[in-house]
């Protein structure tokens, strides 16, 4: 199986992240808990899949929504100097940036609070797929379905528009807190060539979390390839030729906050370049454990050679190991 090579046109929420480390349990109304960190960083899925992309050496442009605030302005000064091209984000005067507070306990487990904001202003009128403005891009990855209130109902409009522009399309569905699940996923499915979903979320739309199981749902409603994240068991990987599981690396994860966004940033990246599925896997693996070994979705991505760099060494010591 061969993929395209080029960039990546992304679609997603961008997000103000404000992350809180660490808080073993919540404290009672009315009490003060010391922490050790407050900090702000990039957050969205959308936002954080496009930088971890960019670092990784792609061309990306990226799509969504930010308010005409400063934290609208932080966030687009940390995409920006990634090198993503922002000149599809909508700047929406008097709505605020969508805002996450993220409560980040001791092993990495998180709890988020969530305001949507500007992602509800996000809408299909802001995609733009005319070819002749997508110089060098080959991929079109919707990330954020289910926190983009306006996309829900036109999801399969804009994967059909990226097929007939000529574009690879992608998927990451994150969770759905409004509970409809399979009803806004089912008509994307046959118009998505990767499927990125994780166990949480594979458990609300087929039913199961075991690999194969989820494989055969999605690939049986018409997706292609269907990569099932499983944290720190790495990934499983289904498609019409081959199944199988990819490990993860054994790293001390700090905060998990967008780890399974910066996979589905090395996993594009790495098909590109013109990596197999499996090799792919084992890369985008690799992204996700630089990305939990700091706080924040961004700032423990290295750019690609270092990156293949750290994951060659890691496959060294392996193969050394004693059987």
């Amino acid at each position: 199986m061969t993929f395209p090579s080029g960039g990546v046109y992304a679609i997603g929420n961008i997000v103000h992240d404000i992350l809180v480390r660490p808080l073993e349990s919540l404290p009672p109304w009315g009490a003060t808990t010391r922490v050790d960190s407050i900090c702000e960083y990039l957050g969205g899925n959308g936002a954080i899949t496009a930088c971890a992309l960019a670092k990784l050496g792609a061309t990306v442009k990226l799509a969504g929504a930010v308010g005409d605030d400063d934290a609208g302005r932080y966030v687009l000064s940390r995409l920006e100097s990634a090198g993503v091209d922002l000149s599809d984000v909508v700047v929406a005067a008097g709505v605020q940036t969508s805002t996450t507070v993220g409560l980040i306990h001791s092993r990495g487990e998180r709890l988020f609070l969530h305001v949507p904001g500007a992602s509800s202003v996000f809408g299909p009128e802001h995609v733009r797929l005319d070819p002749g403005r997508l110089p060098g891009i080959s991929y079109f990855h919707f990330g954020s379905l289910f926190h983009l209130p306006r996309m829900r109902e036109c999801g399969a409009e804009l994967l059909a528009r990226a097929r007939q522009a000529g574009l690879f399309t992608s998927v990451d569905t994150m969770w759905d807190s409004a509970g409809r699940w399979m009803l806004d996923l089912a008509p994307l499915c046959p118009l998505t060539d990767c499927l990125f979903v994780n166990q949480d979320e594979a458990r609300m739309l087929a039913g199961s979390d075991e690999p194969a199981q989820v494989g055969r749902f999605f690939r049986s409603r018409g997706t292609g390839i269907v990569v099932l994240k499983l944290a720190e068991n790495g990934c499983a990987v289904s498609s019409a030729e081959e199944e199988f599981l990819v490990p993860a690396f054994e790293v001390q994860a700090i905060d998990s906050t967008g780890a399974g966004d910066s996979f589905c940033g090395g996993f594009l990246a790495a098909l590109s370049r013109g990596f197999s599925l499996r090799d792919a896997a084992r890369f985008a693996n690799a992204v996700g454990a630089h990305c939990v070994q700091s706080m924040g979705g961004t700032e423990g991505l290295a750019g690609f050679e270092e990156t293949l760099a750290w994951l060659n060494q890691k496959t060294q010591v392996s193969s050394q190991e004693p059987k």
